[in-house]
């Protein structure tokens, strides 16, 4: 699998915003299905929002309204706006990207994850 590059993490207050980038670091053809999970201490890995190729969302009830998944096809990129930060959004964030190779296969690429604190 082609190796993910993950930026924009950090810390922020409450009521603030962070943005993060993710995109693949090695030739890829085109990107499917691109998401971002967080890991919670803990807890299991939770789905914060996904995007499909069309632009189709799916978001996680908790950050409906406040967090926003885009993607630029053509730098084959996923952005998540995160706004209205929570303390509970302190996680890793971790960037997953379906894709298709230029040998016909369609893999999975995971990130190594970026920390988000949240904290006042």
């Amino acid at each position: 699998q082609v190796p993910l590059v993950e930026s924009g993490g950090g810390s922020a207050q409450p009521g603030g915003t962070l943005r993060l980038s993710c995109e693949p670091s090695g030739s890829i053809l085109e990107t499917n299905t691109m998401a971002w999970y967080r890991l919670d201490p803990g807890q299991e890995r939770e789905l914060v929002a996904r995007i499909g190729r069309g632009g189709d969302t799916t978001y996680a009830d908790s950050v409906k309204g406040r967090f926003t998944i885009s993607r630029d096809n053509a730098k084959k990129r996923v952005f998540l706006q995160m706004g209205s930060l929570q303390i509970e959004d302190t996680a890793v964030y971790v960037c997953n990207i379906n894709y298709q190779t230029f040998w016909g296969r369609t893999l999975d690429s995971w990130g190594q994850g970026i920390q988000v604190t949240v904290s006042s």
